[in-house]
Formats: C-alpha cells, sequence, structure tokens
C-alpha cells in the first residue's frame, strides 16, 4: 500500500511511501521536453513540459508512480484495489489508460485549473501495458502548489474530490477516508483536560496524551489518520535541510518495517522507497528501504531539451558516515 503527502514551508513539497512486497527495478526518471510521449487511443505528445520522477522503464516507456513537472505540477498513483473501476472505452472522450495518465496530465498542464478542465473529457480506459503488466487498479493525487485534488475512476464514474489536506493512502474511497477523520476530532498536542469525570482526580503522567487513540496500525484508513495529524501538525524551519528532514519525518512515522504486513509465502510489504519533490527547484529526493541517507537530483542539471529518457538507478546500499 502507500502514503502521498504535501508540504509547505519557504518552498513546495510532494512525496509519497510506496509500499510493495517487492520491486519494479524503479529509477528515478526524468522526461525531457522532445522526449515522444505515445500513447494508446489519443493523440501523440512530442514537445511538453520536462517531468522527473520514480517510474519503472518497460521499452522505453517511463511507467511513473510518482512525478512532478518543471512547472511544479506534481502527482502520484495509489493503489486502490476492489474500488478502481476502469471503463470500456467511448467515443469522443479522452480514453487514457491508467499507466498514460501521469505523463498525459504532467506533460501538458502547469497547475490545478488546467487539470480540472482536462479532466472534464478523461475516460480512464481499461487498456493493459501489455499482457505481462496489467492495468494496476489506482486513484490519484495531484497538486499544484496551492492545492490538491484526488482523482477516482469507480463504478459511478470518475469522481474528482478536493483534497484540503493534501494527503491520500488507499482504500477506502476519499469521501469516506475525509468522513473518517471526524472521530478523531478530539485529539491534540497538548496534554488532556480530565472531561471523563471531574469528580476523579486523573492526571496526565506522559507526554502525549492528547493524542491517545490516534492509530499506529498500517492499514491504509489508519495512515490517512496518522498522516494527516503528523502533517497537520507538522512545524519545520524553511530552509531546504529542514524542510526536506521534516518531510522524511512526516512520511516516517506511516512508514512499513518488514515482517510487520505478512503477504504469505515467505513476502512481507515494506516501505521501498520514500520521496520528497521540492516543486519549486525541480530536486527529487528520496530513500530507500535500506539507505537512509537522503539522495538528490536536480532536473536542471540534465539537458532538458533532450530526447531520451535520463535514468537513476537508486542507492539501496546502506550510506554510514562513520564519525572516528
Amino acid at each position: 500500500m502507500c502514503t502521498a503527502v504535501t508540504y509547505s514551508t519557504r518552498d513546495h513539497y510532494f512525496g509519497r511511501n510506496l509500499d510493495l512486497e517487492f520491486s519494479y527495478k524503479e529509477t528515478v526518471t526524468i522526461t525531457p521536453r522532445n522526449f515522444p510521449l505515445r500513447f494508446r487511443k489519443v493523440n501523440d505528445i512530442e514537445e511538453h513540459y520536462a517531468i522527473i520522477g520514480m517510474a519503472y522503464v518497460m521499452n522505453d516507456y517511463p511507467l511513473y508512480y510518482d512525478a512532478f513537472n518543471e512547472k511544479g505540477l506534481a502527482m502520484a498513483g495509489l493503489n486502490f484495489p476492489e474500488n478502481a473501476d476502469y471503463k470500456e472505452e467511448k467515443e469522443g472522450k479522452d480514453n487514457i489508460a491508467p499507466f498514460e495518465f501521469i505523463p498525459w496530465i504532467l506533460s501538458q498542464c502547469s497547475n490545478l485549473k488546467e487539470v480540472r478542465e482536462l479532466l472534464k473529457n478523461i475516460n480512464i480506459a481499461k487498456i493493459n501495458f501489455s499482457d505481462d503488466l496489467p492495468a494496476s487498479p489506482l486513484h490519484w493525487i495531484i497538486s499544484d502548489k496551492e492545492a490538491s485534488i484526488t482523482v477516482e475512476s469507480v463504478k459511478e464514474g470518475i469522481k474528482i474530490y478536493e483534497n484540503p489536506i493534501g494527503v491520500l493512502t488507499n482504500n477506502p474511497t476519499f469521501d469516506i477516508q475525509m468522513f473518517n477523520l471526524n472521530n478523531y476530532m478530539s485529539l491534540s498536542t497538548q496534554a488532556p483536560q480530565n472531561n471523563f469525570a471531574k469528580e476523579l482526580n486523573l492526571q496526565t503522567y506522559s507526554r502525549g496524551m492528547g493524542a491517545i487513540g490516534l492509530p499506529g496500525d498500517l492499514s491504509s484508513a489508519s495512515r490517512f489518520v496518522k498522516a494527516t495529524f503528523t502533517k497537520m501538525n507538522s512545524i519545520s524551519g524553511d530552509s531546504e535541510a529542514e524542510s526536506i528532514s521534516q518531510f522524511f519525518q512526516i512520511l516516517g512515522s506511516v512508514a512499513q518495517q518488514r515482517g510487520c504486513v505478512d503477504m504469505g509465502q515467505g513476502k512481507y510489504e515494506i516501505t521501498i522507497y520514500s520521496s520528497c519533490c521540492n516543486m519549486d527547484k525541480g530536486i527529487y529526493y528520496y530513500t530507500t528501504y535500506e539507505n537512509s541517507q537522503i539522495t538528490g537530483i536536480d532536473m536542471y542539471k540534465e539537458n532538458l531539451e533532450g530526447n531520451e529518457l535520463v535514468n537513476y538507478q537508486l542507492i539501496k546500499k546502506q550510506q554510514i558516515y562513520m564519525q572516528n
């Protein structure tokens, strides 16, 4: 499963945890402005905004998990099993395969206003990348520097939700996840008051008791609440180092450790990587399960006028600084 969040200090940040029991050998991939983007049912795009993000590159096509473009528009696809419902092709609609959705949006939109306009005619079609790579059940968070939306293709059709918290996990649907936050409105970062019984001399015996009841399990509904509480109450300095450190701390609050989510047959779901995108500076930061050191890739240090994908293999081996 997965968790995506946004965060703002002096700059604007977007990123996610990818939680799976296996890796597709993903790379940090830059799609320069002149790399031709081919689509199955709509017109190809020869020239477009440059994009950087995490992708599995198959047949020279970037299958992005999360990415952002040079205009500061970001997007991530998260697992949405049982709820995702892709449709048959519809005449007169923009029939977009799920694996095409991120490059289709990020290649031609600079902000959410343009995204909303483009989505008016979309049909997320039931199209597999190949026989070996069927369409994954996904929903998406799309963010610019000011706001976020969630896009879900469900049985009733395309649902577009305003996402005022800038957080997304997996099931259930986004409207139910948001409603569930009502159950936690009494939580606080401050010491609790005795509302249980005034006749009892109840004591706060530990710091952090105002958040008793905050979920700590790894289910998607609980991670949604935990990530929202952590993000909404998070305080950071506005330097780049302070900001990205705080961002990874937020993601770390809902990270998955090997052994805690048993998938059977000796497989365990883990946080394979965590990402943090500086939407203003064009830098993609990441950590991996085995390597907690933050690694950064600056899209502007590449030739963005090129016509070939640029790929960076992930540094997965732990980097340890010995101080003596």
